[in-house]
């Protein structure tokens, strides 16, 4: 691999000026099921992200254990993609004056159902990588030829 095909491991301000750019995430969460994945939509508020969602598993697993938030993005004029992971843990925001300073925040979700609650995700770990977006000739293969189907 050359140094134009190499990946860049991100700094964490890099990180969250990237998570700045998106409004879109996938909120990892252990449920009693097992592992699941929610998408969400994200603001940044300091050094922490805030969603809003309605009681449901997705809140109730985030609010007893740990999270991971990952999103992502490309960069159409560099032919770059960046993905950012913030691992920690989320708390509800409670506090009138807390709620209003994040009212203020643009965060829009896109599904219009009532999302009363504002949680907060709190970073104990950020992490981030950029790397050039590889074209389908990249990953031909002899097999890439082969028919989809089996013939009878």
């Amino acid at each position: 691999m050359g140094t134009s095909e190499a990946v860049e491991i991100l700094s964490v301000d890099t990180c969250w000026e990237l998570l700045r750019s998106t409004t879109v995430g996938r909120l990892a969460v252990q449920t009693a099921n097992g592992p699941d994945i929610f998408p969400i939509n994200i603001a940044v508020d300091g050094g922490t992200l805030v969603f809003r969602s309605a009681e449901g598993t997705k809140v109730s697993a985030a609010l007893n254990g740990p999270v991971a938030v990952e999103a992502d993005g490309r960069d159409p004029d560099a032919d770059h993609a960046w993905s950012v992971v913030v691992k920690g843990h989320t708390q509800r925001i409670h506090k009138s004056e807390e709620v209003l300073a994040t009212v203020d925040i643009p965060l829009v979700p896109w599904h219009k159902g009532e999302k009363p609650l504002f949680l907060r995700v709190q970073a104990r770990q950020v992490t981030g990588r950029r790397f050039p977006i590889a074209g389908p000739e990249a990953w031909w293969t002899p097999l890439s030829e082969a028919p989809l189907t089996a013939e009878d």
